[in-house]
């Protein structure tokens, strides 16, 4: 199944939380905490603006971003846990 984002929404797919601190203590699922970064898979159509034009995104697909950490909503979507979130919540693309 594919998700089309609407409007100024974007679809992100979370990178993997670190399992292991630097020094090599391997952190417990409970401990580890919720990761901030994740790679954009689909952008929706852009912002509607008031004179009826669209906006264009600042992020496109493929981009690796960093994200507010209660930014965007949770779905599952063939097993893989995806955020929809507004483009708004996206703090940073990191190149």
């Amino acid at each position: 199944m594919k998700l089309i984002p609407l409007g100024d929404k974007v679809v992100v797919r979370p990178l993997e939380a670190e399992e292991t601190t630097a020094g090599g203590i391997v952190l417990p699922a409970a401990a580890q905490e919720k990761q901030q970064q994740g790679r954009v898979l689909s952008v929706g159509d852009g912002k509607l603006l008031k004179d009826g034009d669209r906006a264009r995104h600042e992020v496109s697909e493929g981009d690796r971003v960093i994200y507010g950490k209660y930014s965007g909503t949770e779905v599952d979507v063939d097993g893989e846990s995806l955020l929809i979130m507004s483009e708004d919540d996206i703090l940073a693309v990191v190149s």
